[in-house]
């Protein structure tokens, strides 16, 4: 990376540099300007001072950190139930994204007891496994698990990193995406390479959904996006695959954090959606907070976990968390039954990948039916009784193929 050169002799310490430096990179030190290491040599203070003080070498004013980055590096989310799904599925595109540019595709790691996720990053595709191995990482932190990352991507200065947009994926992207002063796109629904310029094209809703934003980190490296679950197909493991796995160094001391954790609690298993295998489904025509009773009730007769489209979150009858669509949940469930829903193009935006999708409405002409497998026009207070009662009697229905229980029904 070309460092920007400054003339002691000429700074007048105006600080007229350090107010144009969109990275962090000087500062005011004894009266004159100071450069750091996350100097980018772009230049932009370069024709804001007044004296000329400010230079880069003849042989690296043209060098760029965007053409010395290389590589696409996604990271894998530990949990303590294992691994997220989502980081197989950023395995997969990137691999896709990778071959595009040419370049290596990485799995970074950094948590503790990581053998059997490298190795399954490994099968999954990764041609290399960075891992960052300690006691002291065993539970998520953020400001831990930036700084093992943050010195590493500085050095090797991969030109993608993906991460998973779950709670833990949005925290730590979005801390080490403000220390290596670098764009961050959040939630995207799609990520592409453009052919001309090479660069990642990130797609996200924005607007409340209403509009898909296409963004673009031209000037900086690495391009940072996090990737909302379930929106890209995981890296299918290839049994016997390796890959070389590299352990970085951990120099950690937990007292120095300005945090620590105390204890680790789980949130209920219905809020887990992107990984249901089953979830049922409730919107406005539920009308009231007690209607989702019976669609808890349906949904724990099929293993399943209860959803909500937007209008019914924002009526207040559930919470954020069981919302499905581009502004809550990307899901794609074995089943998806629809009690209540109209299908606004937002909500099923986060559900049309569902492998059968089972629609009950009192209208016949609601567009969620144009996207159903099994289109159920009626009330939903009289058919979600019925389908209950059904699985009383028979809970072997519950073990059915979806295909089955929507053909039970008599269903068009």
């Amino acid at each position: 990376m070309a460092i920007l050169q400054i003339d002691g002799e000429l700074c007048i310490g105006c600080g007229a540099c350090v107010d144009a430096c969109p990275h962090g990179a000087l500062d005011m030190a004894n009266g004159i300007a100071a450069v750091n290491e996350n100097c980018v040599a772009c230049g932009l203070c370069l024709s804001v001072c007044p004296v000329a003080a400010l230079g880069l070498p003849e042989s690296t004013a043209n060098a760029n950190d965007v053409e010395q980055a290389a590589g696409v590096w996604v990271w894998i989310e530990q949990q303590h139930d294992g691994v997220a799904g989502v980081s197989w599925e950023l395995l997969g595109r990137g691999r896709e994204l990778a071959r595009a540019r040419g370049v290596e595709l990485a799995a970074c790691i950094v948590g503790s007891d990581t053998a059997a996720t490298a190795s399954a990053a490994a099968e999954r595709g990764a041609d290399r496994v960075l891992v960052m191995d300690s006691p002291a990482l065993a539970d998520f932190h953020t400001e831990a698990y930036a700084r093992c990352l943050l010195d590493l991507v500085r050095e090797r200065r991969p030109e993608i990193m993906l991460f998973g947009a779950t709670t833990r994926g949005r925290d730590l992207a979005g801390s080490l995406a403000a220390d290596l002063y670098t764009g961050l796109t959040a939630d995207c629904t799609e990520l592409d390479i453009d052919a001309e310029t090479g660069g990642l094209v990130q797609t996200r809703p924005a607007y409340g959904g209403n509009i898909m934003a296409t963004i673009l980190t031209p000037s900086t490296r690495p391009q940072m996006a996090t990737v909302r679950p379930r929106v890209f197909e995981a890296a299918p493991p290839v049994a016997g695959r390796v890959a070389p796995v590299e352990h970085i160094p951990v120099q950690l001391v937990e007292e120095e954090l300005a945090s620590q954790v105390l204890s680790f609690a789980p949130s209920p298993a219905d809020e887990n959606l992107t990984q249901a295998r089953v979830i049922v489904s409730g919107g406005k025509g539920i009308g009231s907070a007690e209607g989702f009773g019976l669609l808890r009730e349906l949904a724990h007769l099929l293993g399943g976990v209860v959803g909500a489209s937007r209008a019914a979150v924002d009526a207040g009858w559930i919470g954020y968390e069981h919302q499905v669509g581009q502004t809550g949940r990307t899901v794609r469930p074995e089943l998806y039954i629809a009690c209540g829903i109209s299908g606004a193009i937002q909500h099923r935006a986060g559900m049309s990948t569902s492998r059968v999708i089972v629609a009950i409405n009192s209208d016949p002409n609601a567009p969620i039916f144009d996207i159903a497998n099994y289109a159920l026009a009626g009330d939903l207070f009289q058919i979600v009784p019925a389908l209950i009662r059904l699985l009383r009697d028979d809970p072997r229905r519950a073990a059915a193929t979806p295909e089955a229980l929507g053909a039970a029904q008599g269903a068009p």
